[in-house]
């Protein structure tokens, strides 16, 4: 068998390698790291047959510019870790200068991380208004047992992590419609919060909002200080279901007349949107449980499936 040439071997070293499926994240961002790869793919495939090495040139993996990029990586610095919860935090990254991520509501953007050599991508919603100059935060829910958790936890302060995107987004409208109602579990809160910060920031907007909050228990519930400031809102209700929690009593009185105990069931669902002072448009971000779950009590509550987005 004659031995590979060197350049042979040159160029099977440049070839772009296929990515496994960790490193999807599975939010259906475009460009796909799969379409990426086909993109490079097809480059090194153009480059071979002409063998000319300088057209790879461009391929840049990641950049250190800190201009966010749906195609490639860039790298930002961790400037604050803060632990909400027993296994929840909030990560603040520094943007140079006084620029912006100028995201639209409710996008996401994809964090890569490498864990025991296997790279893994995950998308995550910030939750700094679109236009916070200087900085942006996400809000990251780690597990136990979480390949990306693992990488997570070692953040400190002046770490360096990369990001891609934006991508997703819901096309909120000022007074596009009467009411939103928002469902959210958990970290499902992320997407809610810069819509909810629009609304308020802006005297045109007169959108009634209901945000309902789902949470296993009252030390549970993310953001307490903010969802506080915005409730204080003329137009904004929200209220918080607390699936293990069995009584209200032990719960500040403020919090006492809009908590549920129990789960969001349909007839919760159903006292809900009774109580909606318009017919509302439904926002649903959780895990894919409790989107099917919802779909299905919004639908058993006549609430049309091109009255919802789910995130």
């Amino acid at each position: 068998l004659q031995a590979m040439s060197d350049d042979e071997q040159d160029w099977l070293a440049l070839r772009p390698q296929e990515p496994s499926p960790s490193q999807c994240c599975g939010s259906g961002c475009k460009p796909c790291i799969y379409d990426v790869y086909e993109k490079e793919l097809a480059q090194w495939e153009r480059a071979k047959a002409m063998q000319d090495k300088s057209l790879l040139m461009g391929k840049k993996e990641q950049s250190n510019n800190s201009e966010l990029n749906p195609d490639t990586f860039t790298a930002f610095s961790v400037s604050l870790v803060e632990q909400l919860t027993e296994d929840t935090y909030q990560y603040k990254f520094e943007l140079p200068g006084n620029s912006s991520l100028r995201l639209s509501l409710g996008q996401h953007i994809v964090l890569r991380g490498v864990v025991n050599g296997l790279e893994v991508q995950r998308a995550y919603t910030p939750i700094s208004p679109g236009n916070a100059e200087g900085y942006f935060e996400v809000l990251i829910k780690c597990y136990e047992a979480g390949l990306m958790s693992q990488y997570i936890k070692t953040w400190k302060r002046g770490d360096v992590v990369f990001w891609r995107g934006p991508f997703g987004g819901f096309p909120y409208r000022p007074n596009k419609h009467g009411e939103l109602l928002m469902l959210a579990s958990g970290t499902g809160l992320a997407p809610m919060i810069p819509i909810l910060q629009s609304i308020t920031d802006d005297e045109e907007d007169e959108t009634f909002v209901t945000l309902v909050g789902c949470f296993p228990t009252f030390d549970k519930i993310y953001l307490k200080p903010l969802l506080q400031d915005l409730a204080r809102y003329w137009n904004i209700r929200i209220f918080y279901v607390l699936s293990q929690e069995t009584s209200l009593e032990k719960l500040p009185w403020s919090y006492q007349e809009n908590t549920y105990t129990g789960r969001l069931n349909e007839d919760l669902m159903n006292t809900i949107i009774n109580s909606c002072r318009r017919k509302p448009f439904v926002l649903i971000c959780g895990s894919s449980t409790f989107n099917e779950d919802m779909s299905r009590y919004l639908k058993a509550a006549g609430i049309e499936e091109n009255s919802c987005f789910v995130f």
